[in-house]
């Protein structure tokens, strides 16, 4: 989980800090040293951190409490503040073309996830905005880079546009003219990369850039290679030209020393964060919310938009219905689990709940496989046992069991949650629920 370090050492700071009520401020500076041990230790740019270390102290001794703060809430907020300046204040948006398509050219060194995360962002667009994108495979270096292109982009239902191992520069330039002509509204070009910096890359990447005049050059990079990151993205922003950051696999870093220095280096702000594998692993880049996860308060804004864009209103007001009046069946067991899916799973929607630490979620054993092993068997049932599991007797469950290529016992395993879900559903339905309610203590979305 990123940032997982770095979040653990800055609430120990904050729980010493809140242990000692009043505060001096040798106790403010005590604790500035330890946030830049931890903030140094997550592999921030040493500058960064000092220039950090050095405004929040500055603020904190030097400024009254706000009405409703106390001294280590006052520290806390500072600190929650400088973060979020430090990342860029807001969300970057992409600015798009007035006169369609708006080109995106996407650059950065081998091995960063550029191929996937430019499908995944194509995705996004497409989803989220109704956009009609297009690929466009300019590596023609790397063996398989195009094909991988092609299959990510299938897996999208995206086009993609390539001539084989031609020129790149013409490539981009017949891609700009197909999407002008066939109503793709973005074009997002994926360049070569290469292990390391040269003048051999720069040219080119110069050339295409002035055959095709992108509306942003996107920069993408690794953010688990740490400071490795930040200078890859001063030295192409210094030959190039860069526009924004796409920072990969933030996910699988617990230090996120990279997201908290890129900005600051270069002034080129991340506008997209790849978080996972899957296709739809990600998300715009809010330096608020990246914040309030880095000092453990969560993300409840990203939850809410994730639930937004997976659960259809019209189901869910039916399900509601259904289930005030104890009426779910297992088809709606099935719709619920597979939007959970669609969220990013328990696991990932656990860790945007305020309170809920890395060390936590590293005991929390989730397992992914149990959805496909319940939607086997709900989807071996015939329509009428789905509405209806009562009936399902043992001649039934062994020929579902046999129909999913699973055991009695799995069968009999789904049946029983279910029915424990019912339960526990007719419970918080009734008189007792209610007064629960009232009070704010409904235990369960």
């Amino acid at each position: 989980m990123a940032f997982e370090g770095l979040t653990e050492k800055l609430n120990g700071v904050f729980k010493k800090l809140r242990s000692r009520g009043r505060l001096s401020e040798s106790d403010v500076r005590e604790a500035m040293r330890e946030v830049k041990l931890a903030l140094l230790e997550a592999d921030v740019n040493f500058k960064v951190v000092r220039q950090f270390v050095n405004t929040v102290t500055e603020k904190a001794v030097g400024s009254d409490i706000l009405e409703g703060l106390n001294p280590a809430q006052q520290v806390v907020k500072l600190v929650s503040d400088e973060l979020c300046a430090l990342m860029g204040g807001s969300q970057s948006k992409i600015r798009f073309a007035n006169n369609p398509p708006t080109v995106i050219m996407f650059v950065g060194l081998q091995g960063a996830g550029k191929t996937t995360n430019i499908a995944k962002l194509a995705g996004w667009y497409k989803k989220r905005e109704n956009r009609r994108p297009l690929l466009c495979g300019c590596d023609v270096y790397r063996p398989a880079a195009v094909q991988q292109l092609k299959v990510v982009g299938a897996q999208l239902d995206i086009p993609v546009f390539e001539e084989g191992q031609g020129d790149p520069v013409r490539i981009a330039r017949d891609a700009y003219d197909h999407a002008k002509k066939f109503g793709n509204d973005l074009l997002l070009i994926d360049t070569a990369g290469r292990l390391h910096i040269d003048q051999e890359l720069m040219d080119e990447l110069k050339r295409m850039k002035a055959a095709v005049k992108p509306h942003e050059i996107m920069l993408v990079v690794d953010g688990m290679t740490g400071q490795d990151a930040v200078n890859a993205a001063s030295a192409f922003d210094e030959a190039l030209g860069i526009d924004s950051v796409l920072m990969t696999k933030l996910d699988g870093d617990a230090r996120g020393g990279a997201a908290l220095s890129v900005r600051a280096v270069t002034g080129k702000p991340i506008k997209f964060v790849g978080t996972g594998e899957k296709l739809d692993a990600i998300e715009p880049f809010y330096p608020d919310r990246m914040a309030s996860r880095i000092l453990g308060m969560g993300d409840v804004m990203t939850l809410v938009e994730k639930a937004q864009a997976a659960v259809d209103e019209k189901k869910a007001a039916e399900l509601e219905k259904k289930m005030r009046q104890g009426k779910m069946d297992l088809s709606d067991f099935l719709d619920q689990m597979r939007q959970m899916k669609d969220m990013g799973g328990m696991q990932e929607m656990l860790s945007m709940m305020p309170g809920v630490s890395g060390k936590q979620l590293s005991g929390l054993k989730v397992d992914e496989r149990a959805l496909a092993r319940t939607e086997a068997v709900i989807l071996s049932m015939t329509p009428r046992e789905r509405a209806n599991p009562e009936i399902i007797n043992y001649s039934r469950k062994k020929r579902i069991a046999a129909g999913c290529g699973l055991r009695i016992e799995d069968v009999n395993r789904l049946l029983k949650q279910f029915d424990q879900m019912q339960a526990l559903i007719k419970q918080f339905s009734g008189p007792a629920g209610k007064k629960l309610q009232k009070r704010g203590g409904f235990p369960f979305m």
